[in-house]
């Protein structure tokens, strides 16, 4: 999963980010509420972690800024050292999943990160099939049935596929479908991407007509939208 820490205390910073990594999460780290809001406003994470008490745009700003502005929010684990049951409420009432209180233990933190995945994320690393409204997707056959059709795609390609699904209707950031699909860090060429969106495209027949736009989202990525019926008829007058 691709995970946003806002941390700005080095050692707590550390100790996060280090035991999110050992348990195979990619980790980006900010020092500052505002230089996070720059990079949401870019990318796609699957989980936001923030301290409530950073300098100026505060943990607790950020998390308001994410539920009010973002199309699909991440689901949101706040640090903090408020331990009042005022200030807990606070945090659930904007919109946290959860909630940890400093000092941080490694162990808590890992279950609370992995209970809060799990209940945003309830498919999850799974072998077995996935059905999205008419569409199956076999992982083992790495192929998708929908009507009469079967295709077979690649590895890249139904990965590719899949993460469109599972996040119907949300925009998903170039940076995000690369390291999902490719792996961390990925040193491929820029059209690889736009390439592999194409081909979905063209092989699961992702177009208005029947039901589904596989867009650009400027500056961003792209975004897999479920069109109704009524919404591609409108469209066409």
């Amino acid at each position: 999963m691709r995970v946003a820490i806002l941390e700005d205390d080095p050692a707590h910073g550390d100790l996060v980010e280090a035991a999110l990594r050992a348990d195979n999460h990619l980790c980006l780290r900010f020092v500052s509420g505002a230089a996070l809001l720059v990079r949401l406003r870019q990318e796609t994470f699957d989980l936001l972690i923030l301290d409530w008490n950073v300098p100026g745009l505060s943990g607790l700003d950020v998390l308001v800024w994410a539920r009010a502005n973002l199309q699909a929010p991440p689901p949101v684990l706040m640090i903090t050292a408020r331990a009042s049951a005022e200030d807990i409420v606070t945090a659930l009432d904007a919109g946290a999943d959860d909630f940890i209180i400093k000092p941080i233990e490694r162990s808590i933190l890992l279950a609370r990160v992995n209970a809060v995945l799990r209940r945003a994320y309830p498919s999850g690393a799974t072998m077995r099939p996935e059905t999205f409204g008419d569409h199956l997707f076999d992982p083992m056959a790495e192929t998708v049935a929908y009507g009469a059709n079967t295709v077979k795609l690649t590895s890249k390609e139904f990965a590719l596929a899949l993460a469109f699904f599972r996040n119907m209707n949300r925009p998903l950031g170039r940076a995000y479908l690369l390291e999902t699909v490719w792996g961390r860090n990925p040193d491929l060429p820029t059209r690889t991407l736009d390439a592999h969106v194409s081909r979905i495209r063209a092989k699961l027949d992702l177009r208005p007509a029947l039901g589904y736009r596989l867009a650009p989202v400027y500056s961003y990525g792209y975004r897999l939208e479920a069109i109704s019926s009524d919404a591609e008829e409108s469209s066409a007058l």
